[in-house]
């Protein structure tokens, strides 16, 4: 199955005109994420800006004309951050002159490209600047290559671009984990030597333990201290600002002591020193840092698997010959030669041979399709038997499987709704923690037990360390992006957490009947004429008249006259009345076909064919009416079969308390027919197509929330009204474009699945939201020390890094549970 999920081009370049993806660096915590959103929300022409931390991307919605991606890439750095770029280096061809001013105008209107610049050495070259994920390599330098400056690139580094960002990943969790090695293998004698109460004093050891803590905080920390000055300069603070605090006042005041040990002479002993707090705090929050990377990169792997669904080669028919190219070569129109057992490379029709493919990571349908001519064929999935040849119709950023990409790259930028409480918490969190600390610090320097001093700076530090601001911007994110993943590879595209979140509330399903609940490929299944019309002629003028129309219904009496024998008359002239019938003038006589209410417009009561039809309906065909020069000449039966799995997917559609209503063109008593067959709730019988968006108002009228199942044009006002509009893969373009959820599958038993994770999701991200507020609500007044007057507890800064560390990694764990989830457990 080949699913239409882009346009033209043209149009899909149209439609990502108004949303970029850019690469954020330099994030810590959910409060770096909304000061970028408001810097971003600032910009002229900006609709919606949304960063999200747990990807390290920010989605930018803005109006056609309304900013560019270097715009938005200085706003970031203007905030104190930065956006990753690549420069691509590429050779120009020895005959090939292009001047600057060509390069210029050719880059001019490219979305991404920040800088280009020629070298005219040697090897005269070209570089280009550009953001990933926003710009492609391959589609920069096939812009080159069409204008003879330079060849296309080669399978490595068209390959470079989708392996790059989780080089990274793994290159920072690398440096993470080699900064907490070093760090903690100089901590642990600090933690020992001053544990030990003295057993391990000897002369010079403050002087020891300050050259085993220097290095940890100077070295291993110093991201701390550089990002609470980059947000000190533009006049913020987040979680680099606390732990700085935190780590410079335990450092600072230890560093005195040893250093001027004789201003604390009042104390009538050797001052304390914390050493150890400075160190440990240090190595606990990497540690903390290195297993949340770790964790969040895995939160990320659905989009990765998918990229490595690409072929890396493909190979093409040129003239006798078969010759391999990279993926980057292939252009629509080339032939595509795919043997058994190959992935097949790009989106195409087969126009030789024929043989089985496995959809399944595409659609997630386990069994494999048969391919014939004619047949659409999906890049990315698997040729399993025979060998066929392909003419490619897709390449790039337009095939199928890079438009899934984009759009769980985009669901995953999407926030929902629920994170809203977490984001407003994030943007005053750290100002509050700030006041608490100095505020918990003034206490107990003046009315609390001695040494004062000590545990003024011990609460202080607790205080400004315990708090963690991380645990809430990524408690709905991470979780999203495991959903839309997981999702993703059983063939069920979420458009956002947004999306997720509506889908928990609806209490009631939709469904369109053709195409929907029924196969879609209507059958000529009766010809019942009346009077003294034979079923020969009946159907010769009938099908003569069907043959001009687009309707479904009328290819199926076409093909049942054709596959009849029966001969059609010449057409003198035809008019189409959509969603009601049409009239012609066969042969000498006057025909008209179509519903009820279309005869009844040309005063012929409905009820002159009662007796036939309502036999027919309750049979659950429909029945058109036939009238030939004035008076009723017979009616046709029409049946489109029910799909097998539709009756199963109510099923278990009532199984999670969701009712199901349908809406069809239909009569009511054929419509009772299917809604009887399948289990449905309620039916809206004779609905025009353009009045289904009618009858969804109708229900939410009522008080419901409604998802629209759809597949057609006529579905997207429906979807589009529907509080949840879901597109069957299979249907067209607008429908997909209005959905918010789409099927890759024809089986609406993925409504229920997405419903079951739906539900799945939105209770792990009550979990994680739970966890990040009491985690802090619980241990900021602890650090402060609330329970020292009851219980002489006071929390060591030691236990407070621990705690911060491992409660960003519990809820990214907690998120990551959804990888296991079972599609067909109960919720």
């Amino acid at each position: 199955m080949q699913t239409d999920l882009v346009h033209t081009s043209e149009d899909a370049a149209q439609a990502e005109a108004d949303r970029v993806m850019l690469p954020v660096e330099g994030m810590e915590c959910a409060a770096c994420a909304m000061r970028i959103e408001r810097q971003l929300a600032k910009v002229p022409g900006v609709r919606e800006a949304v960063v999200n931390y747990a990807t390290g991307e920010a989605a930018v919605a803005y109006e056609p004309g309304g900013g560019d991606v270097a715009t938005f890439v200085r706003t970031v750095e203007k905030a104190g951050f930065g956006v990753r770029t690549e420069t691509l280096a590429l050779p120009l061809r020895e005959a090939a002159a292009p001047t600057m001013q060509d390069l210029e105008n050719l880059f001019a209107r490219t979305n991404g490209v920040l800088s280009v610049s020629l070298d005219e050495g040697e090897r005269p070259s070209v570089q280009i600047t550009y953001v990933p994920v926003v710009a492609e390599p391959a589609a920069l330098a096939r812009m080159l290559a069409e204008r003879g400056y330079a060849d296309p690139l080669d399978e490595a580094a068209a390959g470079a671009e989708r392996s790059s960002i989780q080089k990274e990943r793994e290159a920072h969790y690398r440096a993470l984990k080699r900064r907490f090695i070093i760090a903690g293998l100089l901590s642990l004698p600090v933690l020992v030597i001053s544990m030990a109460h003295g057993a391990l004093d000897f002369a010079g050891v403050h002087w020891v333990l300050l050259a085993l803590t220097t290095p940890v905080v100077v070295w291993a920390g110093r991201t701390f201290f550089t990002g609470a000055w980059r947000a000190f300069r533009h006049h913020a603070a987040d979680m680099n600002t606390l732990v700085a605090l935190g780590v410079g006042s335990a450092y600072g005041y230890s560093v005195v002591a040893t250093v001027f040990p004789h201003w604390f002479a009042a104390l009538g002993r050797a001052p304390d020193v914390y050493f150890e707090a400075a160190a440990v705090i240090v190595t606990l929050i990497l540690m903390g840092r290195m297993l949340e990377a770790r964790a969040t990169g895995q939160t990320g792997a659905a989009i990765e698997k998918l990229l490595g669904l690409q072929a890396r080669t493909a190979r093409i028919q040129r003239g006798m010959q078969v010759v391999e190219v990279p993926i980057s070569h292939v252009q629509p129109a080339d032939r595509v030669v795919v043997r058994p057992g190959e992935k097949i490379p790009v989106d195409g029709i087969v126009v030789e041979g024929a043989s089985a493919v496995d959809e399944s990571m595409i659609t997630g349908e386990p069994l494999p399709v048969d391919k014939h001519e004619g047949d659409p064929v999906t890049g990315g999935t698997i040729n399993r038997t025979g060998a066929f040849v392909v003419e490619v119709t897709r390449v790039g950023a337009d095939t199928t499987l890079q438009q899934i990409v984009r759009l769980v790259r985009e669901a995953q930028g999407r926030k929902a709704p629920i994170q809203r409480l977490a984001d407003t918490v994030a943007g005053f969190f750290v100002p509050a923690v700030l006041l608490v600390a100095i505020a918990t610090f003034v206490v107990w320097f003046d009315v609390g037990p001695d040494p004062r001093l000590t545990h003024a700076l011990l609460t202080f530090v607790s205080v400004l360390i315990i708090a963690c601001p991380c645990a809430l911007g990524l408690a709905t994110p991470t979780a999203i992006m495991v959903a839309t993943g997981k999702a993703a590879s059983r063939g069920i595209l979420v458009k956002g957490g947004d999306a997720v979140e509506r889908l928990r509330a609806v209490d009631l399903v939709v469904l369109d009947k053709t195409g929907t609940i029924t196969e879609g490929t209507p059958r000529l299944t009766d010809v019942v004429p009346t009077g003294d019309w034979s079923e020969a002629l009946l159907l010769s003028l009938a099908a003569s008249a069907e043959a001009r129309s687009e309707h479904p219904i009328g290819a199926a009496v076409v093909a049942a006259a054709e596959g009849r024998g029966v001969a059609l008359a010449p057409v003198e002239s035809f008019h189409s009345r959509t969603g009601l019938g049409i009239e012609a003038r066969i042969d000498g006589h006057d025909v008209l076909i179509g519903n009820a209410a279309f005869l009844r417009e040309r005063s012929m009561p409905p009820e002159t064919w009662q007796p036939a039809t309502d036999a027919l309906a309750e049979q659950g065909k429909t029945a058109v009416l036939v009238a030939i020069d004035g008076r009723p000449a017979g009616a046709l039966a029409v049946a489109d079969a029910v799909r097998p799995t539709s009756k199963a997917a109510v099923e278990a559609l009532h199984a999670l308390g969701v009712e199901v209503a349908m809406v069809t063109g239909d009569a009511e008593a054929t419509a009772r027919a299917v809604a009887r067959d399948v289990g449905i709730d309620h039916i809206a019988a004779g609905v025009l197509p353009g009045d289904k968006a009618e009858a969804i108002r109708a229900f939410q009228a009522q008080g419901r929330v409604v998802a629209m199942v759809g597949d057609g044009i006529n579905d997207a006002p429906a979807l589009a009204q529907a509080d949840v509009g879901v597109a069957i893969g299979t249907g067209t373009d607008v429908a997909i474009e209005a959905s918010d959820v789409t099927l890759m599958r024809d089986d609406l038993g993925a409504v229920a699945e997405a419903f079951r994770l739906s539900r799945r999701t939105l209770r792990t991200i009550k979990q994680n939201l739970f966890f990040a507020f009491v985690y802090n609500v619980i241990g900021i007044p602890i650090a402060a020390g609330v329970l020292y007057p009851f219980f002489g507890i006071l929390l060591s800064p030691i236990i407070a890094s621990g705690a911060m560390a491992l409660s960003s990694v519990s809820v990214v764990s907690n998120s990551l549970r959804l990888r296991s989830f079972r599609w067909r457990e109960k919720i």
